[in-house]
């Protein structure tokens, strides 16, 4: 089974950016939270300090006691401001909780909902080049990363430096000499902690990217399961997967060994200063150079900056994974959408539906090296785009049914994109009633243009969803009645069959259904838009010829005022046309009426020879089947 290009492989490493410049890049999103976030750290702050306060008072208490000897009111004493202290240091736990996990998720959702927005403005070409895996991996799990690293790791991570840096200051006011040795023990921690950042860096990188290919690996795999099943390729896919999971097992374990080598060096050198530091303090006691409250309290509060040391990896490690789910958010948040509004837009005198095509030229961009997968694209230059049509100049007529025709590759379905502006023209001009369609705004080109695609999509919803998807109206009377029609032109009554009618949820992608009741629902969306023009990209493939025509004769009598664009792969749809237009070298080689073309272009006899008579589409149902006899 081919499997896409892993993201690392076909783009190469990611260029690396500074830490807080990545970080800043939340700064817009972050600010309408900003101050619970704050007053979250704040309480965090406010817990270390309780926590490195506690010392402090065993201190006084130990050296009370030495010197004065034995006190039960000193020791109820001491004990009830250490009681107050821990419940002071728990009821600031709380609150830190409280103040950032509600304002943390709505900033989760309001993120994902900012890019799915965006995935949605993005053009076409955009998703040509990116793997639905990456998509899902960077609007779901990067971003749940990213939420409760701001919740938890960020402010644990803060808290934690001042803890360290308040803690170090108290252990020098303690006693000098052994504070010397644990700042001797931290040094060798910072130069690997460079070290630590760099590979983490690029093995967390690594292992997102690679998930991503594998959620795209799923999910092909999911909606492709029947021709799997069908091929008895289900084992090869299964050793193509695990080939890919152990390429991510391989960097989650070499993610692991950077930090546990990280994890052993932070807490291997705290406790070997610490059993330095036993034997010192004991000697600077004998000698009198330090008390014996001040021994414990020093012991005390190392064992609290001790425990921050100790998670260091693990905060680091979450810092520079939430880095890399920024950078992988703004991949797709800074791709820029080529296709928008016009600033100063134009607007057909009438709406006839006459469509031409003036010297038309396009070609795909792709990525200078790029296979066929796209899932790994990343901001960068582009390769010279390939020309598909090298100047197409073709008129069709208000209310004329035109079909397209052109050997396998010659650029039909390309064609047929430009009108919607699903893509947009390199060179020359597409036009609606007179006005380019890069002058109208998008609702009203949409609105304008209806399409019917061969391959289908349906939504996990139900037909009369899928139906009324593109329609103006889609609730009451006038719906309804917009609903039936729509069916009844495409031949698509056995929907008030399905178990639950129109309102059945038909499944995703609509693989509950046959392929020919998959093309009539989707040509049934196309109706219901009520669309000045009409672009059908062979939508009719996987129906029998009987059921063609009578599609095609009614498609004729409702929408006589129509005009339609249709790419034939079969003489019946191609007889039924107006007229045809051969495509061919990426230029309109000849149009006229089919028997015209017959008599005139051996090209075209040749092209419609090798059309197949009937469905392309064995993806049938018993129903159909009998329908087709």
């Amino acid at each position: 089974m081919p499997q896409r290009a892993p993201a690392h492989a076909t783009s190469g490493p990611a260029p690396q950016t500074p830490f807080f410049r990545s970080i800043s890049r939340l700064g817009p999103a972050v600010r309408p939270i900003l101050p619970r976030l704050v007053a979250g750290l704040a309480a965090g702050l406010a817990t270390s300090a309780l926590a490195l306060a506690i010392p402090q008072v065993l201190r006084a208490v130990i050296d009370q006691l030495v010197a004065n000897g034995t006190q039960p009111s000193a020791v109820w004493g001491a004990a009830g401001v250490v009681l107050l202290l821990g419940v002071l240091e728990a009821g600031m736990m709380v609150l830190r909780r409280l103040f950032v996990i509600e304002p943390s998720v709505r900033l989760e959702r309001q993120m994902r909902v900012a890019m799915y927005g965006h995935l949605q403005d993005l053009p076409v070409a955009f998703h040509d080049r990116w793997g639905s895996g990456q998509l899902l991996s960077r609007s779901v799990a990067d971003l749940g990363f990213l939420r409760r690293w701001l919740a938890f790791g960020a402010i644990f991570l803060v808290v934690s430096v001042s803890t360290v840096a308040i803690g170090a200051v108290l252990l020098f006011t303690l006693s000098w000499q052994l504070a010397l040795i644990f700042l001797a023990a931290a040094l060798p921690i910072m130069v690997y902690g460079a070290v630590f950042r760099r590979n983490f860096s690029l093995a967390t990188r690594r292992s997102q990217d690679l998930a991503g290919d594998l959620a795209t690996t799923v999910e092909e795999s999911v909606h492709g399961i029947r021709v799997l099943k069908a091929f008895g390729r289900g084992r090869e896919a299964l050793e193509s997967f695990a080939e890919q999971a152990d390429r991510l097992r391989e960097t989650e374990v070499a993610k692991a060994r950077h930090q546990a080598v990280f994890s052993l060096v932070v807490t291997l050198l705290p406790e070997l200063a610490l059993g330095v530091g036993l034997v010192t303090g004991i000697w600077l006691t004998a000698t009198g150079q330090l008390s014996i409250g001040s021994l414990a309290a020093f012991f005390a509060t190392a064992a609290a900056v001790a425990q921050p040391v100790e998670s260091s990896g693990m905060l680091v490690g979450m810092a520079l994974t939430a880095k890399t789910a920024v950078d992988r958010h703004f991949e797709v948040m800074d791709a820029a959408d080529t296709i928008t509004d016009p600033a100063d837009p134009e607007h057909p005198a009438a709406t006839r539906g006459a469509l031409t095509f003036r010297d038309v030229v396009f070609g795909y961009a792709r990525r200078a090296g790029d296979g066929a997968d796209g899932g790994a694209a990343r901001p960068g230059g582009d390769a010279a785009p390939a020309a598909v049509l090298a100047g197409v100049t073709l008129e069709v007529r208000p209310g004329e049914t035109m079909a397209l025709v052109g050997a396998t590759g010659s650029g039909k379905s390309t064609l047929l994109q430009l009108a919607p502006r699903l893509y947009d023209v390199e060179a020359g001009s597409v036009e609606i009633d007179g006005v380019d369609v890069r002058r109208l705004p998008l609702a009203e080109l949409r609105r304008l243009v209806a399409v019917a695609f061969e391959d289908t999509t349906l939504f996990s919803s139900s037909v009369r969803d899928n139906v009324l998807l593109g329609a103006a109206v889609r609730e009451g009377p006038e719906a309804e009645a917009l609903l039936a029609e729509a069916l009844d032109i495409a031949q698509a009554q056995f929907a008030y069959s399905l178990p639950a009618g129109l309102d059945t949820r038909i499944g995703e992608e609509g693989l509950s259904l046959s392929g020919g009741q998959r093309q009539r629902i989707a040509l049934a969306r196309a109706i219901a838009a009520r669309p000045a023009v009409l672009v059908l990209d062979d939508p009719l493939s996987a129906l029998d010829v009987a059921t063609e025509e009578r599609v095609t004769a009614r498609l004729r009598e409702a929408l006589t005022e129509t005009t339609a664009l249709v790419v034939a792969h079969r003489p019946s749809t191609v007889a039924l046309a107006d007229r045809v237009a051969l495509l061919a070298g990426g230029v309109i080689e000849d149009v006229g009426t089919h028997a015209e073309l017959l008599a005139r272009s051996a090209h075209y006899r040749w092209v419609i020879a090798s059309l197949p008579e009937g469905p392309r589409n064995l993806d049938t149902e018993p129903g159909d089947l009998e329908e087709a006899r």
